[in-house]
C-alpha cells in the first residue's frame, strides 16, 4: 500500500460525519474540488471505495465505515490540539459561530451581542438565528443557546442561564373592548395568540396560582386561537395592536408593560417557567472566545429569572 496523507482521514472523517462535501469543504475551508480529489486520491490508495456518492446522498461502504472509527480519532486529535491553542489563549481570538433564537437575540441580547464586539475585537461573531434545531458538531457550531428541557447527549455539555416565568397580556384597549378575565375559564370567551408547540399543534395553556387552595391551582385549557406562530415577538407586536390576548415570557413583554402598551392580566396565574441554556461540545477543551460569551450571557440574563 501507498504510503497516504493523514489529512486524508480528517477530510474523509468531516465529509462522512456531515453527510456532504459541501459543509464539509465549508468547516475544514477547502475548495469542494479539492474534498472530492483527496478522497478519490485515498480510495485509490487504499484499494476500496469508501463512499457510495450519488446525486441526493453519501452512503458509507461497509469498508469506509469500518475505518471512519479511526478516521474521527484523527479528527478529534486535530480538533484537541486546536481547542488547546485556543484555551491558552488569554485574548480570545478566532471565529465564534453560535446558534439561537431569532426572538431570543432580538429582543433580550442586542445590547450584550453590541458589547461583546467591542470587547473583543479580535473574535468574529458568526449567528445562525434560524428556527432549525442545529447539529453543533455538524454543522461545527461553537455554542447554541436553548430552551426548555435538553436531551441526553453525551457528546454536549450546558450550563444553565437563566429562568424565564411567563405570564398572560393584552393591550389596554383590547381589555377596554371585551372585558379583562377574571379567572382562567374567562379565557374560554376571548380570541388568543398562541405559540405552536415543537408538534406543529397549538400551545395549550397551563396556568398555576400558588395562591387559591391546592385542588384549584392549576388550570389547563386552549382558548379559541385567533392565530399561532412560532414567534414570540409577533405574538407581543400582535398583541399590542389589539389582536387578543397572548402568552409570553415576563421579560419579553416588560419594556411594553411599562410603555403602557400591555397589560399584564390574571397576574397571579403564572405560566411554567422555560429554562435557558448554553449547549456547546462536551468533549473539548472550551476556548477563550466561548468561554467569554457564556460569561457575558450569564451577565445580561442574569436579572430575567
Amino acid at each position: 500500500m501507498e504510503q497516504f496523507n493523514a489529512n486524508d482521514l480528517l477530510i474523509f472523517a468531516r465529509v462522512a460525519d456531515t453527510g456532504s462535501f459541501s459543509r464539509a469543504a465549508e468547516q475544514l475551508d477547502l475548495p469542494k474540488s479539492t474534498l472530492s480529489r483527496r478522497i478519490s486520491l485515498l480510495e485509490e490508495r487504499l484499494g476500496e471505495r469508501l463512499l457510495l456518492r450519488s446525486t441526493r446522498r453519501l452512503s458509507l461502504t461497509d469498508y469506509g465505515q469500518q475505518l471512519l472509527e479511526h478516521a474521527r480519532q484523527v479528527a478529534a486529535e486535530v480538533d484537541a490540539v486546536r481547542a488547546l491553542s485556543e484555551f491558552r489563549q488569554v485574548r480570545p481570538s478566532g471565529r465564534l459561530r453560535v446558534s439561537m433564537p431569532n426572538d431570543f437575540a432580538t429582543l433580550l441580547l442586542s445590547d450584550m451581542l453590541a458589547a461583546f464586539i467591542t470587547l473583543h475585537p479580535a473574535v468574529t461573531l458568526e449567528l445562525d438565528l434560524s428556527p432549525r434545531r442545529v447539529d453543533l458538531l455538524a454543522d461545527n457550531i461553537d455554542l447554541a443557546i436553548r430552551m426548555g428541557d435538553l436531551p441526553d447527549d453525551t457528546l454536549l455539555a450546558a450550563r444553565k442561564l437563566a429562568e424565564f416565568p411567563g405570564g398572560l397580556y393584552a393591550a389596554p384597549h383590547y381589555l377596554a373592548e371585551h372585558g379583562e378575565p377574571q379567572h382562567p375559564d374567562d379565557l374560554m370567551q376571548h380570541q388568543t395568540l398562541r405559540l405552536f408547540a415543537r408538534s406543529n399543534e397549538a400551545d395549550v395553556w397551563q396556568l398555576h396560582c400558588p395562591q387559591l387552595p391546592t385542588a384549584q391551582q392549576h388550570w389547563r385549557g386552549a382558548p379559541p386561537a385567533r392565530l399561532q406562530a412560532n414567534s414570540p415577538e409577533l405574538l407581543i407586536q400582535l398583541a399590542r395592536a389589539g389582536a387578543g390576548i397572548t402568552a409570553v415570557p415576563d421579560y419579553f413583554a416588560l419594556p411594553w408593560v411599562r410603555q403602557g402598551g400591555l397589560r399584564r392580566i390574571l397576574p397571579t396565574w403564572s405560566l411554567p417557567s422555560h429554562t435557558a441554556w448554553a449547549v456547546f461540545p462536551g468533549r473539548r477543551l472550551m476556548p477563550a472566545k466561548t468561554r467569554a460569551f457564556i460569561d457575558m450571557l450569564q451577565t445580561a440574563l442574569g436579572g430575567t429569572g
